[in-house]
């Protein structure tokens, strides 16, 4: 037997209501909504797999399917300015929901459990036309450019190229359960995000290890966190010489465990990023976005996250395969 629809949407406000239980998410809930917060993850969730991405058309979806009142608790149509206003403020919940289910689901199997984990980067094009660098430097648009997003930025990754467009900064474990997320602009770099990260990852995930790429590549970094017995897997390319950096490379080679982490680095988080994708409905090689602007992508991206996250969820009680996502989009479509 497979999860329907509202076993999805019951786990959905299952996990929310715990999350808003816990101590550190209550202050930052903050007061009561005419439309709750559950309520709408779930329907901006549902749109997203339907590929409905304009307020006023969902605000007409809504319109044409009553009977969705009753599964978000609703007793109104929101407007759409209130679709857009909400949407545009969901992220920073999102982030802390995330967080929260990866810690709180770790109880059910090794899969979840976040005593290993990595992290990596991947870039999404901005949807419309693109911004050159020179003219944006100036902050000059020319006259012929039309539905261009002016909050995106260049980056170049060795698997992209140059995108001009926004950046997932992902935390996951070994399975690729997400636990952590940033999103920024593309230009935002790997050392940025993992500063913003340190404090949760140190003093609340608490792993042994994390595994990322030569970015994430800095020995003060990486001396800190072992004071806080975290170690820090990378490359270390471009940290060779000197005793620390030699006593590192000796740690990592000679550590049956370690050398293995970092060998699985690539398998253990790159496929998820093309699930993400394949829930988002971005296609071609730089996954181009339906959302612009910082604010509706943040939510945009997270709530993708969220979806893999609580397919995941939902294979491990179900016991289904844990990366599978045909069934969540199948029910959501």
């Amino acid at each position: 037997m497979e999860p329907t629809f509202n076993d999805y949407v019951a786990l959905i406000y299952n996990r929310f209501e715990a999350f808003v239980q816990s101590s550190d998410a209550v202050n930052k809930i903050g007061h009561p909504y005419v439309y709750q917060q559950q309520s709408m993850i779930v329907f901006f969730m549902w749109m997203q797999f339907k590929n409905i991405y304009q307020f006023k058309t969902q605000w007409r979806w809504l319109t044409k399917h009553p009977e969705s009142l009753s599964i978000l608790s609703w007793t109104t149509i929101p407007h759409r300015t209130t679709l857009s206003r909400r949407y545009k403020t969901l992220y920073p919940v999102l982030q802390e929901l995330i967080t929260f289910i990866a810690q709180a689901s770790q109880s059910l199997g090794e899969q979840m459990s976040g005593k290993h984990l990595n992290e990596d980067q991947s870039l999404f094009k901005a949807q419309g036309t693109v911004w050159h660098q020179s003219d944006r430097k100036v902050g000059r648009i020319p006259d012929k450019l039309r539905n261009l997003d002016t909050d995106a930025t260049w980056s170049k990754s060795a698997y992209h190229g140059w995108v001009y467009g926004y950046g997932i900064h992902l935390t996951s474990n070994q399975a690729g359960f997400p636990f952590l997320i940033e999103v920024e602009t593309a230009s935002f770099s790997e050392k940025s995000a993992i500063e913003r990260k340190q404090a949760c990852i140190l003093h609340h995930l608490k792993p042994e290890t994390l595994c990322g790429d030569d970015a994430y590549t800095q020995a003060m970094r990486i001396r800190r966190w072992m004071q806080q017995n975290v170690i820090l897997v990378v490359p270390a390319l471009r940290w060779q010489n000197g005793r620390y950096a030699e006593a590192y490379h000796r740690l990592i080679e000679r550590d049956a465990d370690l050398a293995a982490i970092l060998r699985r680095r690539k398998t253990a988080i790159e496929p998820i990023f093309d699930l993400i994708s394949k829930l988002l409905g971005t296609v071609g090689q730089q996954k181009q976005l339906f959302r612009q602007g910082i604010r509706n992508v943040r939510t945009h991206l997270a709530l993708g996250i969220l979806s893999l996250q609580i397919a995941m969820v939902a294979n491990q009680v179900w016991n289904m395969p844990f990366r599978t996502i045909s069934c969540i989009k199948g029910v959501f479509a």
